[in-house]
C-alpha cells in the first residue's frame, strides 16, 4: 500500500510508490494488503487484455511484491523488472522471491519515479502499476516516460484502489457509531492535499500521453472475513496508519474510541471481533502503445 506522503496505507495494495525511507509498519500492511486481496489481483492479471503472453514486466512502484508475484504466477514464462524507492520493500521482496524459488525471475530497481530522468528499464512488453501512479508528483510525466519505455504493442495497466478500505459495520462501535467513516473523511482531506490524483479517472490522461485505453474495469472488494486472522491484522494496521496522520483533526470522543478499537491487548480490539469485512473497489485501466 504506499504512501508514504501522509503516512496512509498504501492501496493495493498493493504497492506505492513509496518516497523516501520505508515508514513503520508500512512492508507488513503492504504484505497484509497482497494476502487479503490475493484473489481480486489474481482476477485482474487474468483479464489483461494482451496479445500475447508478456516476457518482460515491469512493476512500478512494486512495493513488497505484491503485482509482481501474481504476474510471474500469471506468466510463468516472464522475468519481471521490480522498480521502488524503499530499498526495505525491495529486499523484502527479493527475500520472498527466493523463498518461493523465482529469485531468478526478478531484477529489482530502486528509483525513484518522480525523477526526470528513470533508470533504464529495458523495453517491456507489459508494464504494471498498483496503487503507485497517485503517489506520483507529475503523473503526465511518468505516463509519457511509461508509453516511451513499453515495446510498440505492449500494455500498460494501471490499477488503482478507491480509497482505504472500510472494515467495520456502520454501527461500530457502539459507543461512537460511524467512527470509521468520519476517520477516512478525515483521512481524505489531509490526503487530497498531497496526492491530488487519488482517485482520479487516468483514461484521459493515458489518452493524452499517447496511448490506445483498450478495457477498463471496476471490481467490488466485499470479503467477509469473520474467519480470517489476517482481516483484523490487515484492519489494525491500516487504521494506525491512518491513525498517525489525522490525531489532530478528530474529536477527543473519537481519538479515545479508535484508540479503545486499536488497543490490541482490550477487548474492544478489531482483532477481538467476528464482523469485520473488507470493502472496496479496485479500477484497472488498460493501455496500449500503438
Amino acid at each position: 500500500m504506499s504512501h508514504a506522503h501522509t503516512g496512509a496505507p498504501r492501496h493495493g495494495a498493493s504497492h506505492g510508490h513509496h518516497h523516501g525511507h520505508a515508514m513503520d509498519g508500512q512492508a507488513e500492511i503492504l504484505d497484509l494488503d497482497a494476502e487479503v486481496l490475493a484473489e481480486h489481483t489474481a482476477s485482474i492479471t487474468a483479464w489483461l487484455p494482451l496479445q500475447t503472453a508478456p516476457h518482460h514486466i515491469v512493476d512500478l512502484g512494486c512495493g513488497t511484491g505484491a503485482g509482481t508475484f501474481a504476474l510471474l504466477d500469471r506468466f510463468p514464462d516472464a522475468h519481471v523488472t521490480a522498480v521502488d524507492a524503499s530499498a526495505e520493500h525491495l529486499q523484502r521482496l527479493r527475500t520472498k522471491a527466493g523463498a518461493r524459488g523465482v529469485r531468478e525471475r526478478v531484477h529489482t530497481v530502486q528509483a525513484d519515479l518522480d525523477e526526470a530522468a528513470w533508470p533504464e528499464l529495458g523495453s517491456p512488453d507489459l508494464v504494471w502499476a498498483s496503487a503507485s501512479m497517485h503517489h506520483m508528483a507529475h503523473p503526465d510525466r511518468a505516463l509519457r516516460t511509461v508509453h516511451g519505455t513499453l515495446a510498440p504493442g505492449g500494455l500498460f495497466a494501471v490499477v488503482e484502489l478507491a480509497g482505504h478500505p472500510r472494515f467495520l459495520p456502520e454501527n461500530a462501535p457502539e459507543d461512537r457509531p460511524g467512527l470509521e467513516e468520519r476517520v477516512h473523511a478525515a483521512a481524505d482531506r489531509r490526503q487530497a492535499q498531497h496526492m491530488p490524483h487519488r482517485g482520479a479517472d487516468w483514461g484521459p490522461m493515458l489518452t493524452a500521453a499517447g496511448f490506445t485505453v483498450e478495457g477498463e474495469r471496476t471490481i467490488a472488494v466485499n470479503l467477509e472475513g469473520s474467519s480470517d486472522e489476517a482481516i483484523g491484522r490487515y484492519a489494525t494496521g491500516v487504521l494506525q496508519r491512518i491513525r498517525s496522520v489525522i490525531t489532530d483533526t478528530l474529536s477527543p470522543e473519537d481519538l479515545t474510541a479508535l484508540d479503545r478499537i486499536l488497543d490490541t491487548s482490550s477487548p474492544h480490539s478489531i482483532l477481538r471481533r467476528d464482523d469485520l469485512t473488507v470493502r472496496t473497489e479496485r479500477t484497472v485501466w488498460a493501455a496500449r502503445r500503438t
